[in-house]
Protein backbone atom coordinates (compact mmCIF):
# COMPACT_ATOMS: atom_id res chain seq x y z
CA UNK A 1 0.00 0.00 0.00
CA UNK A 2 1.39 3.59 -1.06
CA UNK A 3 2.14 6.31 1.75
CA UNK A 4 -0.82 8.22 -0.22
CA UNK A 5 -3.53 5.78 0.82
CA UNK A 6 -2.77 5.53 3.98
CA UNK A 7 -2.38 8.75 4.38
CA UNK A 8 -6.28 8.59 2.92
CA UNK A 9 -7.35 5.78 4.70
CA UNK A 10 -6.15 7.77 8.08
CA UNK A 11 -7.82 11.06 6.63
CA UNK A 12 -10.92 8.78 5.89
CA UNK A 13 -11.08 7.12 9.35
CA UNK A 14 -10.90 10.95 11.19
CA UNK A 15 -13.08 12.23 9.18
CA UNK A 16 -16.05 9.37 10.17
CA UNK A 17 -14.76 9.55 13.60
CA UNK A 18 -15.31 13.54 13.72
CA UNK A 19 -18.72 13.14 11.89
CA UNK A 20 -20.06 10.45 14.62
CA UNK A 21 -18.87 12.74 17.53
CA UNK A 22 -20.40 15.52 15.85
CA UNK A 23 -23.67 13.31 15.59
CA UNK A 24 -23.62 12.38 18.93
CA UNK A 25 -23.23 16.19 20.21
CA UNK A 26 -25.80 17.31 17.70
CA UNK A 27 -28.61 14.54 19.65
CA UNK A 28 -30.88 16.38 21.56
CA UNK A 29 -30.53 14.44 25.32
CA UNK A 30 -33.96 12.76 26.33
CA UNK A 31 -36.72 14.73 28.48
CA UNK A 32 -37.25 13.36 31.53
CA UNK A 33 -40.95 12.90 31.09
CA UNK A 34 -42.93 13.23 34.57
CA UNK A 35 -46.45 11.34 35.00
CA UNK A 36 -48.30 14.75 34.97
CA UNK A 37 -46.53 14.99 31.68
CA UNK A 38 -47.58 11.76 30.35
CA UNK A 39 -51.11 11.81 31.14
CA UNK A 40 -51.56 15.16 30.29
CA UNK A 41 -50.56 14.31 26.47
CA UNK A 42 -52.78 11.63 26.03
CA UNK A 43 -55.41 13.84 26.81
CA UNK A 44 -53.86 16.50 24.26
CA UNK A 45 -53.72 13.47 21.69
CA UNK A 46 -57.45 13.05 21.88
CA UNK A 47 -58.50 16.54 21.86
CA UNK A 48 -56.60 17.41 18.94
CA UNK A 49 -58.09 14.53 17.06
CA UNK A 50 -61.88 15.01 19.13
CA UNK A 51 -62.15 19.08 18.44
CA UNK A 52 -61.78 19.09 14.98
CA UNK A 53 -63.98 16.24 14.31
CA UNK A 54 -66.57 17.69 16.17
CA UNK A 55 -65.91 21.44 14.57
CA UNK A 56 -66.37 19.35 10.71
CA UNK A 57 -70.00 18.64 11.01
CA UNK A 58 -72.11 20.74 9.42
CA UNK A 59 -74.38 22.63 12.13
CA UNK A 60 -77.31 21.51 10.28
CA UNK A 61 -76.38 17.99 10.67
CA UNK A 62 -75.64 18.23 14.47
CA UNK A 63 -78.91 15.97 15.10
CA UNK A 64 -77.45 13.37 12.60
CA UNK A 65 -78.13 9.71 14.62
CA UNK A 66 -77.91 6.94 12.10
CA UNK A 67 -81.15 4.99 11.25
CA UNK A 68 -80.11 2.40 9.05
CA UNK A 69 -79.46 -1.08 11.23
CA UNK A 70 -79.42 -1.30 14.92
CA UNK A 71 -78.90 2.28 15.79
CA UNK A 72 -82.48 3.18 17.69
CA UNK A 73 -81.62 5.48 20.59
CA UNK A 74 -78.51 6.03 19.85
CA UNK A 75 -76.80 9.32 20.48
CA UNK A 76 -76.69 11.96 18.16
CA UNK A 77 -73.78 13.95 16.88
CA UNK A 78 -74.43 16.65 19.03
CA UNK A 79 -75.51 14.43 22.03
CA UNK A 80 -72.11 12.87 21.51
CA UNK A 81 -69.72 15.53 21.83
CA UNK A 82 -71.78 17.26 24.84
CA UNK A 83 -71.59 13.34 26.50
CA UNK A 84 -67.75 13.74 26.34
CA UNK A 85 -67.63 16.97 27.35
CA UNK A 86 -69.89 16.14 31.11
CA UNK A 87 -67.80 13.32 31.50
CA UNK A 88 -65.01 15.08 31.12
CA UNK A 89 -66.16 17.68 33.71
CA UNK A 90 -66.64 14.56 35.77
CA UNK A 91 -63.57 13.05 35.69
CA UNK A 92 -61.79 16.30 36.14
CA UNK A 93 -63.65 16.62 39.15
CA UNK A 94 -63.25 13.81 41.10
CA UNK A 95 -59.64 13.96 40.47
CA UNK A 96 -59.75 17.35 42.19
CA UNK A 97 -61.74 15.34 44.96
CA UNK A 98 -64.78 18.79 43.96
CA UNK A 99 -67.90 19.41 42.27
CA UNK A 100 -68.14 19.86 38.36
CA UNK A 101 -68.13 23.18 37.96
CA UNK A 102 -70.77 23.15 35.48
CA UNK A 103 -74.27 20.97 34.92
CA UNK A 104 -73.30 17.88 33.58
CA UNK A 105 -76.86 16.55 33.67
CA UNK A 106 -76.33 12.50 34.20
CA UNK A 107 -73.24 13.05 31.67
CA UNK A 108 -75.34 14.43 29.03
CA UNK A 109 -74.12 18.03 29.28
CA UNK A 110 -76.52 20.96 29.80
CA UNK A 111 -80.13 20.89 27.83
CA UNK A 112 -80.02 24.26 27.40
CA UNK A 113 -77.05 23.97 25.20
CA UNK A 114 -78.19 23.60 21.65
CA UNK A 115 -76.19 25.52 19.05
CA UNK A 116 -72.91 24.04 17.30
CA UNK A 117 -71.18 26.98 19.17
CA UNK A 118 -72.15 26.61 22.53
CA UNK A 119 -71.76 22.97 22.25
CA UNK A 120 -67.71 23.73 21.01
CA UNK A 121 -67.50 26.03 24.01
CA UNK A 122 -68.76 23.56 25.95
CA UNK A 123 -66.42 20.85 24.75
CA UNK A 124 -62.97 22.93 24.80
CA UNK A 125 -63.81 23.88 28.26
CA UNK A 126 -64.11 20.53 29.48
CA UNK A 127 -60.85 19.87 27.89
CA UNK A 128 -59.22 23.05 29.50
CA UNK A 129 -60.67 21.78 33.23
CA UNK A 130 -59.37 18.26 32.49
CA UNK A 131 -55.86 19.63 32.01
CA UNK A 132 -56.09 21.56 34.72
CA UNK A 133 -56.54 18.32 37.07
CA UNK A 134 -54.09 16.19 34.91
CA UNK A 135 -51.54 18.94 36.32
CA UNK A 136 -52.71 18.04 39.88
CA UNK A 137 -51.27 14.71 39.37
CA UNK A 138 -47.63 14.09 40.10
CA UNK A 139 -45.52 11.07 41.18
CA UNK A 140 -46.52 11.17 44.76
CA UNK A 141 -50.80 10.92 44.46
CA UNK A 142 -50.92 9.18 41.17
CA UNK A 143 -51.67 6.05 42.56
CA UNK A 144 -53.75 7.80 45.34
CA UNK A 145 -57.06 7.42 45.74
CA UNK A 146 -60.04 9.01 45.08
CA UNK A 147 -63.74 8.97 45.68
CA UNK A 148 -65.39 7.13 42.29
CA UNK A 149 -67.20 9.26 40.00
CA UNK A 150 -69.32 6.39 39.20
CA UNK A 151 -70.95 5.52 42.32
CA UNK A 152 -69.36 3.22 45.28
CA UNK A 153 -65.80 2.84 45.83
CA UNK A 154 -62.57 4.59 44.80
CA UNK A 155 -59.97 4.83 42.35
CA UNK A 156 -56.90 6.15 41.10
CA UNK A 157 -56.44 9.51 40.11
CA UNK A 158 -54.22 8.18 37.22
CA UNK A 159 -56.64 5.61 36.18
CA UNK A 160 -59.48 8.90 35.96
CA UNK A 161 -56.30 10.48 34.06
CA UNK A 162 -56.71 7.34 31.61
CA UNK A 163 -60.19 7.60 31.25
CA UNK A 164 -60.48 10.72 30.00
CA UNK A 165 -58.55 9.18 26.53
CA UNK A 166 -60.55 5.85 26.62
CA UNK A 167 -63.93 7.30 27.07
CA UNK A 168 -63.51 10.32 24.34
CA UNK A 169 -61.63 7.82 21.76
CA UNK A 170 -64.28 4.95 21.97
CA UNK A 171 -66.99 8.28 20.97
CA UNK A 172 -64.63 9.70 18.80
CA UNK A 173 -65.33 6.58 16.78
CA UNK A 174 -68.57 6.80 16.37
CA UNK A 175 -68.33 10.39 15.31
CA UNK A 176 -65.91 9.41 12.85
CA UNK A 177 -68.84 7.47 11.43
CA UNK A 178 -71.43 9.93 11.58
CA UNK A 179 -68.71 12.16 9.59
CA UNK A 180 -68.35 10.02 7.12
CA UNK A 181 -72.31 8.48 6.94
CA UNK A 182 -72.67 12.33 6.05
CA UNK A 183 -69.50 12.70 3.17
CA UNK A 184 -67.40 13.92 5.02
CA UNK A 185 -63.77 12.82 5.67
CA UNK A 186 -62.64 13.15 9.25
CA UNK A 187 -60.22 16.07 9.60
CA UNK A 188 -57.49 13.77 10.61
CA UNK A 189 -57.70 11.42 7.28
CA UNK A 190 -57.23 14.30 5.95
CA UNK A 191 -53.73 14.44 6.67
Amino acid sequence: MSMRNKIGLVVCGLLMLTMGAAAREAKPKEERRTVTMILDHTVLNLEYEFVPAAEAMPEDKFGFAPTNGEFKGVRTFAQQIKHVAAVNYELGAAILEEKPPVSINEENGPASITTKADILKYLKESFEYVHKAIATINEKNAVETVRSPFGEGSVSRMGLAISVAGHGYDHYGQMVEYLRMNGIVPPASRR
